[in-house]
């Protein structure tokens, strides 16, 4: 496994496990096949995953289960201090600036731990940032980095590359971005655009989609 370092010095493997599409039995996830799974990734240097508060759920406005089920495993192995965890906060789901700390003290729990390692603003779109900034949400990521519930602070992107300039320069405290980029997407919403200005900037970039849910495979 190659590694990447953070700006605070620590390894973090250039190949990340992402929770979205975790093996199912029928509508439920595959105990047995999505232990073997990350157990694999593990034991061959993976030590960064992704999940999000509606990852395997039939409905994004409830809670999914991939959270519940990675905290667990960590958890039960001891091992939650050796890996990455990075999940998103509902943009959709708030409706003042309450549910924002709401949300996040759920997922704490859900993940069993007492720090998320990257907590990004998932899914954003012009009107989740309108939304969101009205409601002080940069407020919010100040306070949790400041009472240590999260590490680092980021969004993942889903618009056109001038709102991302946008969301870019209204916060000088992002840590991460989570784009989409692959060989054949290399224009969609911010896509190669957004990641060269991420790389100027110095920030930490994670790809989602790198082969468009395993289409391109």
């Amino acid at each position: 496994m190659n590694y990447r370092k953070d700006k605070n010095g620590n390894d973090l493997s250039l190949l990340g496990f992402g929770c979205m599409r975790l093996p199912r039995k029928g509508t439920r996830i595959d105990m047995k096949e999505t232990k073997r799974e990350i157990g694999y990734a593990i034991a061959h240097g993976v030590n960064y995953f992704d999940t999000a508060y509606s990852f395997h759920s039939k409905n994004r406005n409830l809670g999914g289960n991939a959270e519940p089920f990675l905290g667990k495993y960590l958890a039960e192995r001891g091992i939650r201090d050796d890996v990455v965890i990075q999940t998103k906060l509902p943009g959709w789901l708030v409706n003042k600036r309450e549910d924002m700390d709401k949300f996040l003290d759920l997922q704490l729990e859900r993940l069993q731990t007492d720090y998320i390692d990257v907590y990004m603003l998932h899914s954003l779109k012009i009107d989740f940032w309108n939304k969101l900034y009205g409601m002080d949400v940069l407020e919010f990521l100040d306070s949790i980095l400041e009472d240590g519930r999260a590490k680092y602070v980021g969004f993942s992107f889903h618009d056109d590359l001038d709102v991302f300039f946008t969301i870019m320069d209204s916060y000088d405290k992002w840590d991460v971005i989570l784009t989409q980029v692959n060989y054949l997407d290399e224009d969609y919403k911010s896509g190669l655009g957004g990641l060269e200005f991420v790389g100027m900037a110095g920030l930490g970039n994670v790809i989602m989609e790198p082969l468009r849910g395993g289409s391109l495979i």
